[in-house]
């Protein structure tokens, strides 16, 4: 399965909506240039990226939702990766960049903006497996560049 990385996302200063960036630093800890303001929920190692689908984006889009890239703090947006195939284990393939999910990303108020009368749990793992976003742990550090491809594992 292949896809290819359709954003890239850091806020320095911490929050939401992460502003896009061109490429991203990909470390065991995080990316570099993202601040995470709550890191008891937040970031770490288990937690260094988090991936969204633009198709789920998408489908959010078309029910009303004002989501947008970029809005519901994903650090990697992709785009041809079968979300419904994206669990725990599952890893991410980049030209340098190796990543393993770890868990959902549940979603918090801090997010409720994107979402139409602030129903930030339309992207909960327990209501909507197949909407949510994934936390990824990082097995090989590096860069990544929007537009590269990404193959599932």
């Amino acid at each position: 399965m292949q896809g290819s990385v359709m954003g890239l996302f850091a806020a320095k200063q911490g929050g939401v909506p992460k502003p896009p960036v061109s490429s991203l630093q990909v470390l065991e800890d995080g990316c570099g240039g993202d601040k995470q303001n709550d890191t008891k929920h937040h970031g770490g190692p288990n937690r260094a990226v988090c991936i969204f689908s633009i198709e789920t984006l998408e489908q959010l889009n078309s029910e009303g939702h004002p989501i947008f890239p970029g809005s519901v703090g994903e650090n990697v947006l992709v785009q041809d990766i079968p979300w419904d195939k994206v669990g725990i284990g599952t890893q991410f393939h980049f030209e340098h960049v190796i990543l393993e999910v770890t868990g959902d990303a549940p979603p918090c108020k801090t997010i409720k903006a994107s979402f139409l009368n602030e129903e930030f749990k339309r992207i909960s793992v327990k209501i909507h497996p197949d909407s949510t976003r994934w936390y990824a742990k990082v097995l090989q550090s590096g860069e990544l560049v929007v537009g590269e491809q990404v193959t599932l594992s």
